[in-house]
């Protein structure tokens, strides 16, 4: 009951009273990461960054105080951090203590990860099989597979980013995803063409009929996070981005009050589907508003 006030406190405050405080943090703990993804711009094998456990303690308090709670730990692989014997569950407790209302962990499934503190889990997974591993190399879906399969998690869901290597093979995830009794839904992207990557973005053409292909499977009922509403606006992009809500801080302690893409000029071919999101958010579709609710009031 008391996330519920403060969600629609927050929410009358920022949609009547022009408030733009986020509701929703991404911390970057380190860029130390076990694989070298094709798509990735945050992995860094030669000198990586390694955040200490106080210096995340000093980030969140500064994101509570901004007014989020809710926190996504991403890296690099957010499993493989650890600081003087504190892993990843150590800053689920620290958040979850500090007021937060949920954390969430981003992971590659490459190691392991049973019991999890995590109130949820997102897996990254780019595709079926071989599709999958064009993106994330040789041997990472089955891995991805087990590591899944004996986790134990309650609330694990997966995030597939769409791009030309991988485009063709969005049907059959959706259709593996609800065959997977351990997966619980799938959220779908479009890549970003951040600097270097763009070879990997989809055309307009393309991007639209996989948007339709998105829509079909969700009204016959597949466990499908996006809302109908937020993928339509991620068609044209022709809507108030509101990507303020979600504040990010980096590996080297840079904070941003929005995506790194507004910096990079890429707004305009954005495929992270949350903008849509947000978007719908703030014009009230019930379908993107119970969307959110399911992901984050657990």
């Amino acid at each position: 009951m008391k996330q519920l006030f403060y969600l629609a406190y927050w929410f009358i405050g920022a949609r009547f009273f022009g408030r733009r405080r986020p509701l929703q943090s991404v911390i970057f703990i380190s860029d130390r990461c076990n694989l070298s993804c094709k798509h990735c711009s945050v992995y860094n094998h030669k000198n990586p960054l390694n955040k200490t456990f106080e210096q995340i303690r000093e980030e969140l308090q500064y994101c509570y105080d901004q007014g989020s709670r809710f926190v996504d730990f991403e890296g690099g692989e957010p499993f493989i951090w650890e600081d003087n014997g504190r892993d990843i569950n150590d800053l689920c407790d620290l958040a979850k203590s500090m007021g937060f209302f949920s954390c969430t962990i981003t992971t590659n499934a490459q190691k392991p990860f049973p019991n999890s503190r995590a109130d949820s889990i997102w897996v990254s997974l780019d595709g079926y099989g071989e599709f999958h591993e064009a993106v994330r190399g040789k041997g990472t879906f089955a891995r991805l597979e087990q590591n899944i399969a004996t986790c134990g998690h309650k609330a694990l869901s997966v995030n597939m980013a769409i791009n030309t290597l991988n485009h063709t093979a969005v049907a059959q995830t959706i259709e593996y995803v609800k065959s997977n009794p351990h997966i619980q839904s799938i959220s779908l992207n479009f890549h970003t063409p951040f600097a270097g990557t763009e070879y990997l973005a989809l055309d307009e053409r393309r991007r639209h009929e996989i948007i339709d292909l998105i829509i079909d499977y969700k009204r016959k009922g597949y466990p499908i996070m996006n809302s109908i509403p937020g993928l339509k606006k991620m068609k044209d992009l022709h809507f108030k981005p509101q990507c303020w809500v979600t504040n990010f801080i980096f590996t080297d302690g840079s904070r941003k009050a929005q995506c790194i893409g507004y910096e990079q000029g890429v707004c305009d071919q954005c495929g992270f589907c949350m903008a849509g999101e947000m978007s719908g958010v703030f014009n009230l579709h019930p379908g993107t508003i119970i969307a959110g609710l399911k992901l984050r009031m657990k």
